[in-house]
């Protein structure tokens, strides 16, 4: 018993016993941290090495480049719907992008307003299901428009009937067609509805943690001016993405490749002209017209090996002059650069 009474005691610490402790614990050599690289191999941690937080529940699945592609993709959706939609309603339908990102699907469904008009659809052949988010004065200015209406904003905050929900219909289907029509050159898409909803607090079309591409929309019909989302999981448009990738890796590496010239037959009767020449030297008007028959003019030797070949007009080759038996004959030694067949006269000369 005074054991225990002693180790209770003895558990009660000054200020100068703490104090010794915290100095002991900081003296402590501090174990050596590594770092286990993607091969499996093990280094030491040293300042070269990044290390960065990496979050599992959201990952960045697309990087920046990618991102900015799948915006220019859907800049031209939107063009295309907008002049689709304003044709079918018969009145102008602006759109414009408000924002493309990605979240979870958990704070997709919950960022979503009540009340509002959910249009779940399938995509054939991709899996899962995406959503369509129509807000309902949105919704019921377009039936109001389909019904005969001049397409004023309907103030009224309430969910669609089933007759205002068929007639969103028809709006919706060509929303889904021109949506899948941007991937057409990756994949053929087959858009279908699968039901309607009105609170997105119940839906579990996705696994809460997914990750959904959101696309917002801000719609302009009238004097209404709401929002349209579409949400699509990660998941159903990945084989088109990577499709996307593979295309795009393909004509990178195409428009680097250099095209080689091909022969055709019906190069074989063209006739170009070609002539050699050389660049001598400069003479002014007077001693020009002072020339006579019978003068000689002194050359350098040194110009027969800079004789220069043209083809119609156009100095391509340099060239050393001899004779081959009984005729003239050049000898071509080298291609002359294109800046100086670009800045070469018409009679070969070069400009001042």
């Amino acid at each position: 018993m005074a054991d225990d009474t002693s180790i209770i005691a003895g558990s009660i610490l000054d200020q100068s016993e703490i104090d010794r402790l915290l100095a002991q614990e900081t003296a402590a050599p501090v174990a050596k941290q590594f770092l286990i690289r993607p091969e499996g191999s093990r280094t030491s941690s040293s300042g070269d090495a990044k290390v960065e937080a990496f979050d599992f529940r959201n990952p960045a699945f697309l990087s920046e480049v990618e991102l900015r592609r799948l915006r220019l993709l859907h800049e031209d959706f939107i063009r295309y719907l907008s002049a689709r939609l304003s044709l079918y309603l018969r009145m102008e339908f602006g759109l414009k992008m408000a924002r493309l990102t990605t979240s979870t699907y958990s704070k997709f469904t919950e960022s979503l307003p009540n009340p509002t008009h959910l249009c779940l659809f399938k995509v054939e052949p991709l899996v899962g299901a995406g959503i369509l988010d129509v807000n309902p004065r949105l919704a019921l200015t377009i039936a109001d428009r389909l019904l005969g209406g001049r397409g004023h904003s309907v103030k009224a905050e309430r969910y669609l009937t089933e007759i205002e929900i068929a007639l969103l219909e028809d709006v919706i289907h060509i929303v889904l067609e021109e949506w899948c029509g941007q991937w057409k050159s990756d994949q053929e898409l087959r858009p279908f509805i699968i039901g309607h909803e009105n609170n997105g607090r119940f839906l579990q079309t996705s696994p809460k943690d997914a990750i959904v591409l959101i696309l917002t929309l801000e719609a302009n019909f009238g004097d209404c001016s709401e929002q349209l989302q579409i949400g699509v999981p990660y998941y159903t448009i990945e084989p088109v993405v990577k499709k996307m990738q593979v295309r795009r890796q393909k004509d990178t590496a195409s428009s680097h490749t250099e095209k080689r010239a091909a022969w055709h037959p019906a190069y074989e009767r063209i006739k170009v002209p070609v002539r050699a020449e050389w660049n001598v030297f400069d003479l002014t008007v007077r001693e020009i017209t002072s020339l006579r028959v019978g003068d000689v003019v002194e050359l350098p030797a040194s110009i027969f090996q800079e004789t220069h070949v043209l083809l119609n007009g156009t100095p391509k080759f340099a060239g050393t002059v001899g004779l081959d038996s009984d005729r003239v004959a050049v000898q071509l030694t080298r291609r002359l650069p294109a800046e100086e067949t670009a800045q070469a006269k018409s009679d070969g000369r070069k400009n001042p």
